[in-house]
């Protein structure tokens, strides 16, 4: 018997000991090269599908066979992870009977003040996905700004945001707030009146979907060549369950499409604890902390110096909901397509700026507050695009966090050449005139560039982390499975898997 049988055999007889723990049935399997797995079916293991793009299967492994199932999905050299086929859930929490009835939060970001400035409330060139429940596309205040959408959930091209006792229309409500058209008597405006909504269904009535069906929306929306993505749900996971998603996102972020994602409502700081696609930290991404009507932190929303870029009003926000009907809902989720719909507005009026200079100017254009996040700020709609309309210089990156030794690259948008740039603490990092900086030591600078005009431009605190004691997040040789128990039998028989390796 060899020595992988025997590791087999051994692990096998240990799950006949272990007591009953449910796992996922369901499994993520990413593949290393495009050939077909002629050796992958087997009777306790059965394809589902296969997502060329994201270039895995999902498969389905039978009850009481997973430890059987995953090892011989692992002993395929063809395999380069499994994780489960998660599920992810939508951001909203519960609004109290004393919630604002007013649209507080267009008045609070001075949206009609930008409107005014820009001359246009948007343009329908400019597409926003909103990938959620799916949406009431009939609902008269949305109509006018709605596209062709897709529901994942059962293959069709009918989106309709299905109501349910966990789900009173997120969708819709997300919806609203980019782009409810504000010319309905007694309805609603969203901060992009004039835009191209593509609603994108992947959560079900109960607010749930799983991760498979939410990669398949991030990479359809890339096909459709939209704007930005507005993404208000995730799950607690970690980076190597989540690295499929991630992968998506990063497809996104090659394509030059925005994705602006919840923080999500644990209240919880995201540099220690981690929830995906929040956490991912790609350069296309906007990560939204929640906002209260006096500009401080619902007890609920997430923050996070490094992992979380900004905050935006969450909380008792009044937009549309199914059957031509408005109301309340709180949450990360209603922070984000605030951004989303902000974002799009911005992209109406100079369709040249790149993600992360959009993420750097709603980041330098905000209000200061005292909510914990990159920038501690909340967006301000006029300030942003006042800046794009008038050409305002300002530093991108605005605002992040850098490992010892890290380096990356500063730009002044909107300045003349020739440039320089300098470092108010060159013991924490060193930049150059070119705009390329080196993190040197812990602790916090900011950098200042000067144009040839003579007009300044510095960015917020410039965090530097000084060791393994200043990185965030959560070891990532966690167990995948959910089961310490199963993992270690997994880890056992296969232990130069990455998801069995301490960092």
């Amino acid at each position: 018997m060899t020595s992988f049988m025997q590791k087999a055999l051994r692990s096998l007889l240990i799950v006949s000991a272990l007591s009953t723990t449910a796992l996922a049935s369901e499994y993520i399997v990413k593949y290393k090269s495009p050939v077909a797995f002629t050796s992958l079916a087997t009777t306790d293991v059965q394809v589902k599908n296969h997502h060329e793009l994201g270039q895995y299967y999902v498969v389905d492994i039978k009850e009481g066979q997973q430890i059987q199932g995953l090892i011989h999905l692992f002993s395929n050299p063809n395999v380069d992870y499994v994780v489960p086929n998660a599920r992810m859930h939508a951001f909203n929490v519960p609004v109290s009977s004393s919630a604002t009835q007013t649209q507080w939060a267009i008045s609070k970001i001075q949206a009609e003040k930008a409107w005014q400035r820009a001359g246009n409330k948007g343009s329908r060139k400019v597409v926003v996905a909103v990938i959620d429940t799916g949406a009431d596309f009939k609902h008269k205040n949305l109509a006018p700004n709605m596209i062709t959408g897709y529901d994942f959930i059962n293959n069709n091209d009918n989106p309709m945001d299905i109501t349910g006792s966990e789900n009173p229309g997120h969708g819709t409500h997300c919806s609203g707030i980019i782009g409810a058209t504000g010319v309905i008597e007694g309805g609603t405006v969203g901060i992009s009146p004039e835009v191209s909504i593509m609603p994108l269904r992947f959560l079900d009535q109960n607010g749930g979907g799983n991760l498979d069906n939410a990669i398949k929306a991030i990479d359809y929306a890339i096909e459709k060549h939209v704007d930005v993505i507005s993404a208000s749900w995730g799950a607690p996971v970690s980076a190597k369950e989540a690295q499929p998603l991630i992968e998506a996102i990063a497809r996104a972020e090659k394509a030059g499409v925005m994705f602006v994602v919840a923080a999500s409502n644990d209240g919880k700081n995201n540099d220690t604890f981690n929830v995906y696609p929040a956490n991912a930290g790609l350069s296309n991404m906007i990560s939204v902390a929640a906002s209260s009507s006096n500009d401080s932190k619902p007890s609920w929303s997430n923050y996070g110096r490094t992992k979380v870029n900004l905050a935006s009003p969450g909380e008792g926000i009044m937009s549309t909901l199914p059957k031509d009907k408005y109301g309340n809902l709180s949450g990360t989720s209603m922070a984000t397509p605030l951004v989303a719909g902000l974002v799009a507005l911005v992209k109406a009026q100079d369709a040249s700026l790149k993600p992360t200079e959009i993420r750097a100017l709603l980041q330098a254009s905000a209000d200061k507050v005292s909510i914990q996040t990159a920038c501690d700020c909340r967006v301000n709609a006029f300030n942003a695009i006042d800046t794009v309309i008038s050409k305002k210089m300002f530093i991108s990156p605005y605002a992040t966090t850098l490992a010892k030794g890290e380096q990356t690259q500063f730009e002044a948008v909107y300045g003349k050449a020739p440039l320089t740039f300098t470092s108010s603490n060159s013991s924490v990092g060193t930049i150059d005139n070119a705009g390329n900086f080196t993190a040197t030591g812990g602790g916090d600078t900011t950098v200042t560039v000067t144009d040839a005009t003579g007009v300044t431009a510095t960015s917020y605190k410039i965090y530097v982390k000084g060791g393994k004691a200043d990185e965030p997040g959560q070891p990532e040789g966690s167990c995948v499975f959910g089961n310490p128990k199963i993992c270690a039998i997994i880890c056992e028989t296969f232990p130069t898997l990455s998801s069995c390796q301490q960092n």
